[in-house]
Formats: structure tokens, sequence, C-alpha cells
């Protein structure tokens, strides 16, 4: 039987002469949301930038289904899998729907002009994620919570099966945290996130996988990982938490 969604089977990674990803076993079922948690500097960044074949493994696999990552052109990787990093900088003074048409890129051959249906994707992305009135502002000009929408409109715009999420509700007001998160679990995609919020995390994902110095400390449904215990050991913090209709919420008492 063959596999579908995205695994990452014993994956390593080292930098410098440091394990940053150490071992790590993730699956991501088709259809599913993965939230990934830990502190600053535990791998989630790391980890998502090798699950999109854009670092190579130290040891370990990253598959697609039952095709391996690395031996995979960065177009036909492109046409599945779609990666939202946390933000950077441009050189360029591109438009807002010229971001959002870079996600088209791999749809076509190369030198081919913009399409009918390119530029009816972009438009519905835009409307999608309640962009469509910045489409001929300037990139530059974007307020943070805008350039996260406009980044998830161009993900959206490849059409991928898979899509992973650095940290999407940077930035982001707490309704606009909301309306992304849904609008992430109404894309029809498997759907890998780095969170900080736990709470968020718990009431936004099917399972989570609980990071601590580049290892899996935990890993399961959000019961299983928002717990005072474990949120006390992974995050120094001391914690209430409580499980109402079946998901966690935490409330924070002290740095211990």
């Amino acid at each position: 039987m063959s596999r579908q969604g995205l695994h990452a089977d014993r994956v390593s990674w080292s930098a410098g002469g440091r394990v940053v990803v150490d071992d790590v076993h993730l699956v991501a079922a088709p259809g599913s949301t993965i939230g990934l948690l830990g502190p600053n500097g535990s791998g989630k960044s790391s980890l998502l930038r090798l699950l999109a074949g854009l670092r190579p493994t130290s040891s370990g696999v990253v598959r697609l289904g039952e095709e391996d990552v690395a031996r995979m052109s960065r177009r036909t990787v492109a046409r599945r899998l779609a990666l939202v990093d946390q933000e950077r900088s441009v050189d360029t003074e591109p438009s807002v729907a010229d971001v959002i048409g870079l996600g088209r890129l791999p749809h076509r051959p190369p030198w081919a002009p913009v399409s009918a249906r390119d530029v009816e994707v972009v438009r519905r992305c835009a409307a999608t994620t309640r962009t469509e009135h910045l489409l001929e502002r300037r990139y530059s000009t974007l307020s943070g919570g805008e350039r996260q929408r406009v980044q998830i409109a161009r993900a959206l715009a490849q059409e991928p099966t898979e899509l992973l999420l650095d940290e999407p509700t940077n930035h982001l007001d707490v309704r606009h945290q909301l309306e992304l998160l849904a609008l992430v679990a109404a894309a029809e995609t498997t759907t890998v996130m780095a969170l900080h919020d736990l709470n968020l995390a718990a009431e936004h994902c099917d399972q989570l996988v609980l990071l601590q110095h580049g290892r899996v400390r935990a890993a399961g449904p959000p019961t299983a990982v928002v717990t005072r215990d474990l949120v006390a050991e992974v995050f120094d913090v001391e914690a209430v938490v409580t499980v109402d209709d079946g998901t966690p919420h935490v409330r924070f008492l002290r740095a211990r």
C-alpha cells in the first residue's frame, strides 16, 4: 500500500559541529494539520526547511508520498509543496500581485508568459486571504500582518497539497490570527506549521510535535502534548492546564 502525505524518517541535521535536528520522526497524514512546538532554538524552523527539501539531511529521509524529496527536482517539489518562511527583506519593489504570482512559476514552462489561468488563480488566492484590495500596492509598503497574508496567498497560488508554515501568526493581531488559522484549516492541504502560541496550536492542530534541543520530546493529540509537566519541563514555565471539550487551555503563571 503506497504511503501518502509528508514523512520525516529519523531525520537529523547538523551545522557548525552542532546537532540542530536530532533523529526526528514525523508523519503528516493527508489533510492533517501538524503543529510544531518548542522554545526558541529547538529546531522548528530547521525541521521545516528539511521537510521542504531546502537543506540536505545529515541522516534520515524526507518523503512526499513514496518519493525521497532529495531526489526530486525543485520544480516538481514546488508543484506539490509550498513553504511560507519567516519574513525576509526584498531588494526589488514588486507589487503584491507580482509576489502572489511567484506561486505560479512552478506551473509555467520557462519563459512562458502569464496566462489567464495564472491571473485567475492570483485573484482567487488574494480574495481568499483578503488581500485583493492590495494587489496594486508595492509589497514594501505593507505592514507585517499584510505581508504575512500576501505570503500565504503566494503559497496557495502554488496550489499545493502540502503546506509548511513558519510562525504564520507573527505580526498578526488576535482577530487576524484566528482568521488565518481558519483559512489554513479550510485550505484542504496537509499542513505542518511552527507555532509559539500553545493555545492556538492546541485549538487548531490535529496533532502536535514538541521539540526540545532538536529532538522530539512528545508527539500526539493536543491533550497528550500540552500538559502542565511538559510545559514546565520544556519551556521552564509554571502553568495551569485545563481541558475543555477535549482541547487543552494554558494559563501561564510564572517563569520557573
